[in-house]
């Protein structure tokens, strides 16, 4: 939910969220890390301008996410929001059926969610989408809302009013990067630890852009 231009955020709160995990320790999801320099450089540079309205620590690389799987589970669903280990090999299967070429996504505006601050990601060849509904044929998406593909800076800290926010964004000098995406993460984080690191599982190599070689991509494989 975008954040209204006369309401309050949501901040989320320091402490354990057992009603959600139910024990469980791995989410899994499937996401781009960012390892444009320039841009990450941006990045940090904003999280630090906001810092006085983020939540803290947060160690979690910045990425775009790209599809909520749930809890990752070996062999059994017990859970609405499991997520079985057999699905994500058939989500595989079809993204490596398919041969999916590396593509360019540009980061947008700084914007808000009711509980984050986020930048914006504009994808003219539609190919997030077109990849999201690839891995939505073995599994849906747990708490599937309308997907904005965005790079969270944080998670606010405590109720601020939205001009307040609105006035510090108007203050940045926005840029804008654009950056090739030549690798799918499949992944997991802490279930129990509150903005924890993303542990990657799986990278997909997304075939060379067909181009006349004057496009390389910004980004690298880990």
């Amino acid at each position: 939910m975008f954040l209204g231009s006369q309401s309050l955020t949501t901040p989320t709160e320091t402490h354990d969220y057992p009603e959600w995990h139910k024990g469980r320790k791995h989410y899994a999801l499937w996401y781009i890390e960012i390892h444009h320099p320039e841009l990450l450089a941006y990045l940090s540079d904003l999280t630090e301008k906001f810092s006085n309205y983020l939540l803290h620590p947060n160690t979690r690389q910045f990425h775009i996410t790209l599809y909520i799987c749930g809890f990752l589970t070996e062999d059994k669903k017990q859970f609405d929001d499991d997520f079985i280990q057999s699905k994500f090999q058939q989500q595989l299967k079809i993204l490596s059926q398919n041969q999916l070429n590396s593509f360019k996504l540009t980061t947008g505006k700084i914007n808000s969610f009711s509980s984050a601050l986020f930048i914006e990601i504009q994808d003219h060849e539609n190919s997030l989408s077109n990849i999201r509904q690839l891995l939505s044929y073995p599994s849906h998406e747990i708490a599937a809302l309308d997907y904005c593909p965005h790079i969270t800076l944080g998670l606010y800290s405590a109720e601020f009013k939205a001009q307040q926010i609105f006035k510090a964004i108007e203050t940045i000098d926005q840029k804008s990067f654009e950056i090739g995406i030549d690798q799918l993460n499949f992944g997991i984080y802490q279930a129990q630890v509150l903005q924890g690191p993303l542990a990657t599982l799986h990278q997909l190599i997304l075939n060379p852009k067909k181009t006349d070689g004057s496009w390389k991509s910004n980004l690298c494989c880990n």
